[in-house]
């Protein structure tokens, strides 16, 4: 019954690590897991435990380690002699926590890295326009684009383009171009 409590009490402060590193829950704090968790730990023992299932957890999320390269790591640390290493249990823990949850952690990590906006939709549609404002021409093909702009979590932002024949096809020349370069780094690598 010890061991299912241990194993318990292990997964929620993977979970709860998770949480507060990874998807950024502000109601999670080591304090509540501690309390929570490992009551008749000292202070210090819990932290000493807390900091090295941390960073654990971040060595395993910053490789993005698949289930091969998990289990070698995981059986380098279960050799390691004196404080540094991890037992059996928590090398098992570790391993079905990354294993249901390496997905969305990935994705934490990759919002996380991400400084600018980003795409997130792009529509377009052409148009014919009828008049021009100044009495130009009628009847020319225009292309309307809509870019949807943001972070994953937040409002987005649009910006709506409007083409003419001539910027089309220079924007689809400088396409071609990156594609180009593109091409050039990957054939040679």
């Amino acid at each position: 019954m010890a061991d299912v409590e241990t194993s318990k009490s292990l997964n929620g402060l993977l979970n709860g690590i998770a949480q507060i590193v990874y998807y950024n829950n502000a109601e999670i704090t080591e304090e509540l897991l501690k309390n929570e968790l490992y009551p008749d730990l000292t202070e210090e023992e819990f932290r000493a435990m807390h900091e090295k299932m941390k960073g654990l957890l971040k060595s395993i999320a910053t490789a993005n380690m698949d289930q091969a390269q998990l289990e070698a790591f995981l059986t380098a640390q279960t050799r390691k002699q004196g404080t540094g290493g991890v037992s059996a249990e928590q090398a098992a823990a570790l391993s079905r926590f990354w294993k249901s949850h390496r997905a969305r952690v990935r994705e934490s990590l990759l919002g996380q890295s991400r400084w600018e906006p980003g795409l997130k939709g792009l529509t377009w549609r052409v148009d014919l326009q009828t008049s021009a404002s100044r009495g130009g021409a009628a009847n020319i093909p225009v292309a309307l684009v809509e870019l949807e702009l943001g972070r994953t979590g937040e409002d987005s932002d649009f910006v709506c383009l409007e083409f003419d024949e001539a910027k089309v096809n220079q924007v689809l020349k400088k396409m071609a171009e990156i594609q180009e370069s593109i091409d050039a780094i990957v054939h040679r690598s």
